[in-house]
């Protein structure tokens, strides 16, 4: 697991320090948005050949991290 998260990198210099793909530009967000928008790590791999399915599950580790890590207050809903 650590050695997937090793593949995120965030730096100031790259995309205002947004998650990424390390050695790459490619945002964690936009890996992200790709698999829910229905494209396959397999295709996202033939689109971007430079980033493996290693790179991917790292995508999703981050997010899983991220999301543990936080803590949501729900809002107030009204009838």
């Amino acid at each position: 697991m650590e050695a997937l998260l090793k593949r995120i990198e965030l730096n100031p210099e790259i995309l205002a320090g947004k998650p990424v793909i390390k050695g790459t530009r490619l945002a964690v967000q936009f890996i992200l948005g790709l698999l829910a928008h229905g494209e396959t790590p397999q295709s996202i791999i033939e689109e971007y050949n430079y980033i493996t399915e290693k790179d991917i599950r790292a995508c999703l580790l981050f997010a899983n991290e991220v999301m543990e890590n936080n803590f949501f207050t729900p809002f107030a809903h009204s009838k």
